[in-house]
């Protein structure tokens, strides 16, 4: 059996794709350069089979928190090959995208209309131009990440570290139109005062305010409410970013947990089990705007997405996903806590339950991670301190993580007492990666 395929083959392939890959997060180098398998060959429930064979539990982040009722969930994908078998793609439109149409409007009563795309960052880029078709504005106000596209990396051409704590520090808003610099500006999660500052000197030229209801912690002194209410005195169009969060924590998203309607929502990842899609829900009044500016792509009329986020969404309804997750979530994040406290480790809890990370107090962080991450993985696990939780992950799964962590947790504490942790590691420090602040 061939050794590292995984590793020989992302070699190759940052020779031949610009990063190595489509997204960062599931670069090598975010988790442990030199040792992550890169590469899988099969993935079913919570469990992963690299290039040569080697069987893994997913305890990390499930394909970035798309596959929230397992890999290869048998239901999506029936759905799905059928779809394939009678025809993907047609010069006719797929009926299905009436059907999920309906049935995301009849879970958010307050909306009217549907769009749909197919990956998360295009959609906010939809949503963001519906928002400025509708007022005929251009200020647009975030906090959070919000994906690649222009208007949000323009950000940092006011400020070159603009979305230092949203996203990542030190990016080059290379290639984005000098011409954007001052239309997005950030404010703080919880920081009500912040959006108010922007909102007087955008003056009457607030298009949106974009953020997602809830990422790191909970919305403090109805601050919720409050951004409504902004939203509601000056005219600009309340987004919020469901993306992320959308599906785990309630059925059909967050704010309907918080009880506070944006004028859109926008949903991707977990709402179609790994499957490309995204919709982009609204009121009547503003998603009209859509017609007044071209918006338009062929592989958006595709029949696949629809047709696995209508099989996703009735499961997660049928099975209720959401309190499977918030389960699932406790007993990681007090299974850290619990190793952390016996060996005298510290560790911060970050996330919402279903969504949970945390983080070593100590100066060389960054370093003991990596080391976790290699201790994992030979140990059978794909793990991080960041852990999105799936209805795959049975507790017999969970049970096996919490005694692998309280082994590599007492490796951790002792490689910190006997100030050895950079010769334990076999590769080089894994790269930091997201920074968000809500």
């Amino acid at each position: 059996m061939k050794k590292n395929t995984g590793q020989k083959l992302w070699k190759k392939a940052k020779r031949l794709i610009p990063g190595g890959n489509q997204l960062l997060s599931k670069r090598a180098e975010m988790f442990a350069p030199e040792q992550w398998p890169a590469y899988y060959s099969r993935a079913k429930g919570c469990e992963v089979w690299d290039l040569d064979g080697k069987k893994y539990i997913d305890m990390s982040i499930m394909g970035v928190g798309s596959c929230i009722l397992g890999y290869a969930d048998p239901e999506v994908n029936a759905a799905v090959k059928k779809a394939v078998d009678n025809g993907s793609m047609s010069t006719l439109n797929a009926p299905e995208e009436v059907e999920l149409a309906e049935l995301l409007l009849k879970i958010h009563p307050w909306a009217g209309m549907v769009r749909y795309a197919r990956t998360g960052g295009e959609a906010m880029a939809v949503a963001e131009r519906i928002a400025r078709a509708h007022t005929g504005k251009d200020i647009i106000a975030f906090c959070g990440y919000h994906g690649w596209h222009d208007w949000y990396l323009a950000t940092n051409l006011t400020g070159k570290d603009g979305l230092r704590e949203h996203l990542l520090a030190g990016l080059l808003p290379a290639g984005v139109p000098k011409g954007l610099r001052g239309t997005v500006v950030p404010f703080h999660y919880n920081n009500i005062e912040e959006l108010q500052a922007i909102v007087k000197k955008a003056g009457k030229n607030l298009a949106a305010i974009v953020m997602e209801p809830i990422h790191g912690v909970e919305p403090e002194h109805t601050f919720l409410q409050k951004v409504r209410r902004i939203a509601d005195k000056t005219g600009a169009v309340l987004i919020f970013d469901e993306i992320t969060v959308g599906f785990k924590l309630a059925y059909g998203g967050a704010h309907l947990k918080y009880k506070v309607n944006p004028d859109i929502a926008v949903f991707s990842k977990a709402m179609s089990n790994g499957y490309p899609m995204a919709a982009i829900i609204g009121t009547r009044k503003v998603m009209q705007a859509a017609q007044g500016s071209f918006i338009s792509s062929t592989y958006w009329t595709e029949r696949i997405g629809p047709v696995a986020a209508l099989a996703t969404i009735r499961k997660f309804k049928k099975l209720n996903v959401p309190k499977r997750l918030h389960v699932a979530g406790m007993r990681v994040r007090r299974g850290w806590l619990a190793a952390a406290k016996k060996h005298g480790i510290s560790i911060t809890l970050h996330g919402v339950v279903p969504i949970s990370s945390f983080g070593f107090n100590h100066h060389d962080a960054q370093a003991l991670k990596t080391l976790f991450v290699q201790e994992m993985l030979e140990r059978g696990f794909l793990a991080s301190n960041l852990y999105f939780a799936s209805y795959a992950h049975k507790t017999s799964h969970i049970t096996k993580y919490l005694r692998a962590v309280d082994e590599v947790f007492s490796l951790l504490k002792k490689a910190i007492d006997t100030k050895t942790i950079y010769k334990k590691l076999k590769g080089p420090i894994a790269h930091t990666g997201f920074q968000r602040l809500n």
